[in-house]
């Protein structure tokens, strides 16, 4: 017997048992205590020299893990809205979006799905960079990078 809970929020954190009669031994319990965590989304600083390479890992400093397997897209953040720069499915060519276009040859995705920014610009400053890959349906990791482009 398994208890399945779909749709996982903090509130069904709690102990639960489980209870079976047989005959002619009485009862079987077992019981488990859960503890759901909520996902927290990380934040970087990077600075980078004008007119150089800016290389942003997509899970900060977990580049171990095989992020092959999952959708991920990144985006930009800049004055205060959100657009998607590129999406990549697993085993499949990355897809640029508008944004991307904009920015021209700058933007390409890396090794182990990295952002990279190449040269950097002033305009590059403030801008906020996030990496969301989904686990599962309801499971998305994110990292965020603020850019400071420093001036030589």
């Amino acid at each position: 017997y398994a208890l399945h809970l779909r749709n996982v929020t903090i509130s069904l954190s709690g102990h639960y048992e489980c209870s079976l009669v047989t005959y002619p031994f009485g009862t079987k319990a077992g019981s488990i205590q859960l503890i759901v965590a909520a996902e927290e989304e990380k934040h970087y600083l990077k600075e980078v020299q004008l007119n150089e390479t800016l290389e942003i890992p997509c899970l900060g400093n977990a580049t171990s893990e095989n992020l092959s397997n999952y959708p991920l897209k990144w985006l930009v953040e800049e004055n205060g809205s959100k657009e998607e720069l590129i999406a990549k499915e697993p085993s499949t060519a990355a897809v640029y979006r508008n944004r991307s276009v904009l920015h021209g040859e700058r933007i390409h995705l890396g090794l182990n799905n990295s952002l990279k920014i190449s040269p950097t610009k002033l305009s590059d400053d403030g801008k906020v960079f996030s990496c969301h890959v989904v686990y599962h349906p309801e499971r998305t990791r994110k990292t965020s990078t603020t850019v400071r482009v420093l001036g030589k």
